[in-house]
């Protein structure tokens, strides 16, 4: 593209005997350039398009004779396009899970950033599970690696594999019928986008965590688009729509105390041999605060554990890996869970978490029943893999329904198990550990800690107001001791 202010208009000429009788002639640098029209007042309104854009201070292209904008618009991509391209953009660089949210909520936007058309459209079902499956998903090769172009960056399914005939059809129609991004500007359309993404397939309002997560993610494929030089600004900065606010704070009337924690882990341990080997795992959410994903990673190495017959000593868990559970296409090497390093930490970080006697004893315990796996985890499926959401949900399932009252059960009280996650924070909190250490054992910082407890560090204010109290009240305190 070369582009110049050096553009020169000639008289609009008649020739008789055309079908488009009436020329319009220009000169850009020094290439000429016409158009026909069947009447002089199309030629003439098109003359005034382009010395309009000629006062707009816009240069000209050469080769094609148009004004930049519309020679920028004219190669504008489809929104079809352009999310396919930022979904594989982003891939190398996120985790499994923020891969498979980010196609979920793509796959929500697109099919409403279409031109009107007399075209059959294709089922809802249909287009999403194609959207999802074959545009924003990478293509891998027979060995399950993911397939690379020229430049190292994947390629999308649809473009290596044939989708079944129900899905290419989709995704023809989508192709043809996308938007221009250069058309994202009017409100109507991106008002149908967000009320896409803001709700459910059945009609209902998505939970705000869902919209604010969908949100986020058009919001910044928009960005990618000024990035690439697609859009002169973001439109959504001009739409008055902002995501829900959301309530973050953990409602502690469902999570279980201490005493109806320690019921629940002791009948997950009744549950037969399935049982017996989930009662450390779920100790471990509960003593060590630790989420299901590290807990699945746990391994022997991980355990600093004092000796047996030292019973009142507290050992040590150094954690390092999390293994969230996460559909086969989104990760790196086709099995159904990511290896990574700890949440929210550098790659290579570790956490140490001190851990109580009791779970010592049920950690020993458990190796000594069990041992571990071949590559050193503590815990694993029935068939010897990662073990599943689903099969510690079920357990805990049937614990709950044997230990709640009746009256409890159809509440959210310990409605999962990551409850004991919660259950443990707040007992540290409780029991007046500073949040700061709270936060570090946890693994997440102390700003999250505030927002999710903060009725917990609340309660604590009164026994914090004691503490000062009596510090103001010793006539011996020096407030600059060691200064």
């Amino acid at each position: 593209m070369s582009l110049t202010y050096e553009v020169e208009f000639w008289a609009i000429r008649q020739r008789k005997n055309r079908r488009k009788p009436f020329e319009l002639r220009w000169r850009v640098g020094d290439r000429p350039h016409s158009q026909s029209f069947r009447l002089k007042t199309q030629a003439e309104g098109r003359q005034s398009q382009l010395l309009e854009a000629l006062r707009q201070r816009e240069q000209f292209d050469v080769g094609t004779g148009l004004p930049a904008s519309e020679l920028h618009e004219l190669k504008s991509p489809t929104w079809y396009e352009h999310a396919c391209t930022y979904a594989l953009m982003k891939w190398p660089d996120i985790s499994a899970k923020h891969r498979a949210g980010i196609a979920d909520a793509l796959t929500a936007v697109t099919p409403t950033l279409v031109v009107a058309s007399k075209e059959k459209r294709p089922p809802a079902a249909t287009l999403r599970r194609a959207l999802q499956a074959y545009v924003f998903q990478a293509a891998r090769d027979d060995k399950g690696r993911v397939v690379l172009n020229d430049d190292g960056r994947p390629q999308a399914r649809k473009d290596v594999e044939t989708p079944p005939e129900d899905m290419a059809t989709a995704l023809a129609w989508m192709a043809k019928h996308s938007m221009k991004v250069s058309e994202l500007k009017g409100s109507e359309v991106l008002r149908d986008a967000l009320f896409a993404l803001s709700h459910r397939l059945d009609g209902k309002v998505a939970a705000e965590n869902t919209t604010r997560r969908k949100y986020s993610v058009f919001n910044n494929a928009l960005r990618y688009a000024v990035e690439r030089d697609l859009l002169a600004v973001n439109p959504l900065t001009r739409i008055d729509w902002s995501p829900p606010q959301t309530d973050d704070e953990i409602d502690f009337r469902y999570v279980p105390n201490p005493k109806l924690a320690r019921s629940l882990i002791q009948s997950v341990g009744e549950r037969g041999v399935r049982g017996e080997h989930l009662e450390a795992f779920f100790g471990c959410m509960y003593y060590a605060a630790m989420r299901p994903s590290e807990v699945a990673a746990l391994g022997e190495s991980a355990c600093r554990l004092p000796d047996e017959g030292d019973a009142g000593a507290w050992g040590e868990l150094v954690l390092s890996e999390s293994r969230p559970e996460v559909a086969a296409g989104w990760t790196d090497d086709g099995l159904s869970y990511e290896k990574r390093g700890l949440k929210k930490r550098a790659r290579k970080a570790t956490r140490s978490v001190p851990i109580p006697p009791d779970l010592v004893s049920m950690l020993r315990t458990h190796l000594a029943r069990y041992g571990t796996a071949p590559d050193g985890r503590m815990f694993r499926a029935a068939g010897g893999g990662r073990l599943r959401s689903t099969e510690y949900a079920d357990v805990w399932q049937l614990a709950r329904h044997e230990t709640l009252a009746p009256a409890d059960q159809g509440t959210p009280l310990a409605e999962v198990p990551y409850s004991l996650r919660h259950a443990c924070v707040s007992l540290w909190l409780k029991a007046g550990v500073d949040p700061v250490e709270v936060a570090s054992r946890a693994g997440h910082s102390v700003t999250v800690l505030y927002r999710f407890y903060a009725k917990v560090i609340k309660g604590r204010q009164d026994a914090d107001n004691a503490r000062i109290t009596r510090a103001l009240a010793s006539g011996d305190a020096d407030v600059n001791d060691g200064a």
